[in-house]
């Protein structure tokens, strides 16, 4: 059940938001002063914000800044509910940190319908990685299940993992390795657009893992065109004596030096799953297995199953 505070001087207004958002399935917390919001905000833990700009003890643009200054409230999406209907007063309220400004009076189903598109994006936005930019585990899991439920067995589903990259992440550091996701990343992106501009979906499990979705007959196009992408990408990461070497030195996980090749990929491909027979568990466990015989091959490989 999503948490929104409302914060406003006006009891009559503090009362219909709460029974307005308490009907559409929403728990609310109101209260008519701001002098100790932010407290209460943080106790509460909310998922949206509602605010009036003019209370009596502080002002809403100040309280509005504090919440976005606040680790633990920046995140909130933010809406302003306010009499002044001036261009000047909306564009302070949004400098101010509010994502939504709605003038008084106001239509609660549009207040409503705001409330609720905020509400989804949030959501949306904690589901995509910040690192990538790409969609999420909560978000992968949804189309997974929808390729599955749908009944549709032209799809393929390639699970990506990169070989050696502990080992390029101990040696280099995490920013660089950092820097070697996103460049896989534009990779994939790219690659997709180029095989299956249409019908395609692209997502970050985390770390090294990575997930894309195509039509069953793009998968060797598609796998073919990533790998090839990623092998010429790689390369730029290393300095010169490791690319000469093709490996690079570091200690492995007994605390031994060893030698670890260049970073390759490793992409397990699972075409056309009857979703009547298979589930997204199965899908997981089928993908661990390709992608341990991706990895048994030499280089960047792909497995189809």
């Amino acid at each position: 059940m999503p948490k929104i505070t409302v914060i406003d001087d006006s009891i009559t207004i503090v009362k219909m938001l709460t029974d307005l958002l308490t009907q559409d399935g929403h728990q609310v917390c109101g209260m008519t002063e701001a002098a100790d919001a932010l407290d209460k905000v943080v106790g509460f833990s909310p998922d949206l914000i509602v605010l009036d700009v003019i209370m009596p003890d502080v002002n809403g643009y100040d309280l509005c800044r504090m919440l976005r200054n606040d680790t633990r409230t920046s995140h909130l999406p933010i809406m302003m509910l306010t009499s002044r209907g001036e261009v000047t007063d909306k564009v302070a309220g949004l400098e101010a940190g509010a994502d939504d400004y709605i003038v008084k009076p106001f239509e609660p189903q549009e207040v409503l319908a705001r409330i609720r598109t905020h509400l989804r994006r949030a959501k949306q936005h904690k589901s995509f990685s910040p690192l990538t930019g790409l969609p999420g585990n909560q978000i992968i899991e949804e189309e997974i299940k929808k390729c599955l439920s749908s009944g549709d067995l032209n799809v393929a589903i390639l699970y990506l993992d990169l070989d050696n990259f502990k080992a390029y992440n101990d040696t280099y550091g995490f920013i660089k390795g950092d820097e070697m996701l996103r460049t896989v990343s534009d990779v994939l992106r790219e690659s997709v657009q180029k095989t299956s501009p249409l019908h395609s979906f692209v997502g970050h499990i985390g770390g090294d893992d990575f997930i894309v979705v195509v039509p069953s007959e793009k998968t060797k196009e598609t796998c073919s065109t990533i790998i090839n992408e990623v092998d010429k990408k790689v390369p730029s990461f290393y300095n010169e004596q490791d690319k000469t070497n093709g490996f690079v030195v570091t200690t492995d996980r007994l605390g031994q030096a060893a030698r670890f090749p260049l970073v390759t990929l490793s992409i397990a491909a699972i075409t056309n799953p009857d979703g009547t027979n298979v589930d997204y568990e199965q899908i997981s466990l089928l993908s661990a297995a390709l992608k341990k015989k991706a990895k048994e091959l030499p280089g960047s490989a792909f497995v189809t199953g």
